[in-house]
């Protein structure tokens, strides 16, 4: 009989999608995968052949709401009374899922809240995984979660623990009253241990993009990306087709799920930008920020595309720092910038800062006409630039993160 594996995980595509590439590859391993996850995700779940189960609906509906869109973009929080009710009915939709499924592990991203007590309670191995390595301390870097901090800084293990008494301290209360109350388990003291071991942590990015701490244990592990391709039977628009074969490689410019301050002024800087630039550009519009009205026949207008796709047709990347968008466009050996808004993304613009395939980081806040039609200019110009970013897209390429994901899973599983 095979083995049934739940994946749990919340929050805007990017924290879906690698999860799909990992439960696909799960799948061809031979396990039974239920993927639960917000329903405007059913049929991208389930597309992929995957069984869907909805969980956290309320959650999802609040981030397309105004505030939480602005929440998204870091611009405010949402209150405890505010999401405190959402957060009981996500952790008892996924309890309910999980005594459906009876998973004989639990793969679990932290929004859900319920991934790990529910591994406790069900007494089978609990992964803890996520794109960004901000629960294993270290004294290399600073907890990529605050943005990076100061690499030189004292500071740095210290702030894993400040992050992650800060993630428990304002729910402990909840989920010590839910785990009485629909787990029968008493209080926990912390979710850093699992069974008496610590809680295994697989990482989705690779360590040639951020070399792994000498100072880690083997609980934490740097898998490599998890990319999810784009269906072979998916078939781009003509007229992008046209456009890219009528001049040079553009360069694509996106914010992912991002809402700027000012959409429309946002909307005219980049095509400032691009004009002062002198190159061609593909904007990427699916989150709403970028709308204008009228096109210059030098830039394409585009909701969506899958990265794997249009990245490796590019001259170059710029994008808001999500470790989503930063992992493919690495892979496709583009180099990139980093406009970030907040959280992780000020620390994936650095790393490729520093790797030497990107230009240094125009915060949003600082994003100017002048500033990114220079760094434009300088991403399509600078040919070491170009050839280190290649260097590393072949490294990536070369890697399987996913099947790296699986072989841990699997040893965990065996009796």
């Amino acid at each position: 009989m095979s083995k049934r594996i739940l994946i749990l995980t919340l929050g805007s595509r990017g924290d879906v999608q690698p999860y799909i590439a990992l439960g696909k590859g799960l799948k061809r391993a031979g396990f039974e995968v239920t993927l639960a996850t917000d329903p405007s995700f059913s049929e991208f779940v389930s597309g992929h052949g995957l069984e869907f189960a909805s969980c956290g609906a309320a959650f999802g509906q609040l981030i397309q709401t105004d505030a939480g869109k602005a929440a998204l973009a870091g611009k405010n929080k949402f209150s405890f009374k505010e999401i405190k009710s959402i957060l009981l009915q996500v952790m008892d939709e996924a309890w309910a899922i999980a005594q459906q499924v009876q998973p004989d592990s639990v793969i679990y991203h932290p929004k859900p809240l319920a991934g790990y007590h529910i591994a406790e309670k069900l007494n089978v191995p609990g992964f803890l995984a996520m794109a960004l390595p901000a629960y294993s301390p270290t004294k290399a870097f600073f907890n990529p979660v605050f943005g990076g901090g100061d690499r030189g800084s004292w500071l740095k293990r210290l702030s894993y623990t400040l992050f992650l008494k800060a993630m428990v301290l304002p729910y402990r209360g909840l989920i010590n009253t839910w785990r009485r109350e629909k787990l029968g388990l008493p209080p926990f003291q912390d979710d850093t241990t699992l069974n008496g071991h610590p809680v295994s942590k697989l990482y989705a990015y690779s360590p040639q993009v951020l070399p792994v701490p000498s100072d880690w244990d083997e609980s934490s592990i740097a898998t490599g990306y998890w990319f999810l391709d784009a269906d072979p039977n998916w078939q781009p628009p003509s007229d992008l087709v046209a456009f890219l074969g009528q001049g040079s490689p553009p360069v694509y410019i996106g914010f992912g799920s991002m809402v700027p301050m000012d959409a429309q002024r946002t909307t005219h800087l980049v095509l400032d930008a691009v004009k002062r630039s002198g190159q061609r550009a593909v904007l990427a519009t699916g989150w709403g920020g970028l709308s204008p009205t009228e096109i210059p026949s030098h830039v394409y207008v585009l909701e969506s595309v899958p990265h794997d796709w249009l990245f490796p047709q590019c001259a170059a990347i710029v994008h808001h720092g999500g470790a989503g968008t930063t992992g493919a466009g690495l892979r496709a050996g583009k180099p990139m910038m980093i406009c970030p808004f907040f959280g992780d993304q000020p620390f994936w613009g650095r790393q490729v800062f520093e790797l030497g395939v990107g230009a240094r980081p125009i915060p949003q806040k600082q994003l100017t006409a002048e500033l990114l039609g220079q760094a434009i200019r300088s991403l399509v110009a600078d040919s070491n630039m170009r050839q280190q970013a290649e260097t590393l897209g072949e490294q990536i390429r070369a890697e399987d993160g996913v099947g790296r994901a699986i072989a841990i899973i699997e040893g965990a599983l065996k009796p």
